[in-house]
């Protein structure tokens, strides 16, 4: 199964600084279909406006994987962290039993976020926050992990949960394969470009679940930059 949830149907949220969109239900956006695929519980799409942000707020027992679009985002902590993530990289932060976090688009541009959580396999812990690099050159043609449950194996960033996150970045008539075990589903969403999954298409900032498919090829019609997350 391979299901479209386009940028139109999602949910949506907007204030005088943030223009989100939801393709799980968040806050006040509530559709019983769409809870979550497995462990991933939100994936929101945020447009954050120069100089504002989120203030200082509570997370615990969640995976808070960030993915940044455009511009940067600037994250601090009660444990003392402080760092700015720019475009194509990514920030993890595992609440574990509790934190405190802000996080402000210090820049003089919109900036655009991918939030993805995700349920930690077991509650409590240390909570962490952690970032890197992930130049897009390096994912050219094919996924990079950016985020694992196994990374010493996978690469990429810690997470607390047998998972992935994955971004690639195709050019117009490339095309990548990717498998998926039988207890295993996917979720993606196209940051940008154009792209079809078997005979689904794709546009900039949909979403597709896909679950009981042991392989599936995705064809970028025009460039195309995707990021997937992997989960049971």
């Amino acid at each position: 199964m391979i299901e479209k949830r386009s940028f139109d149907s999602l949910g949506h949220f907007q204030n005088g600084w943030l223009n989100a969109k939801h393709h799980f239900s968040f806050g006040g956006y509530f559709d019983k279909d769409r809870l979550g695929w497995g462990a991933l519980r939100v994936w929101n799409d945020d447009e954050i406006q120069p100089g504002e942000g989120f203030a200082p707020h509570p997370h615990r027992d969640m995976e808070i994987i960030t993915y940044v679009r455009n511009g940067a985002i600037t994250h601090r902590d009660n444990l003392g962290n402080e760092g700015r993530t720019e475009a194509g990289d990514v920030q993890v932060m595992s609440a574990g039993s509790g934190i405190m976090h802000s996080e402000f688009n210090r820049e003089d541009e919109l900036t655009r976020i991918f939030q993805i959580w995700i349920i930690p396999e077991t509650e409590g812990g240390e909570p962490r926050w952690d970032a890197m690099e992930f130049p897009k050159a390096d994912r050219a043609g094919e996924f990079v992990v950016l985020a694992s449950g196994n990374p010493e194996r996978d690469g990429g960033l810690m997470i607390r949960q047998d998972a992935k996150v994955s971004g690639a970045t195709l050019t117009a008539g490339q095309t990548v394969t990717q498998t998926l075990s039988q207890d295993r589903q996917a979720y993606l969403v196209l940051a940008q470009g154009k792209a079809r999954i078997g005979e689904v298409e794709l546009d900039a900032r949909d979403g597709a679940a896909i679950r009981d498919v042991g392989e599936f090829t995705i064809t970028a019609l025009e460039d195309t930059e995707i990021v997937m997350v992997e989960t049971n």
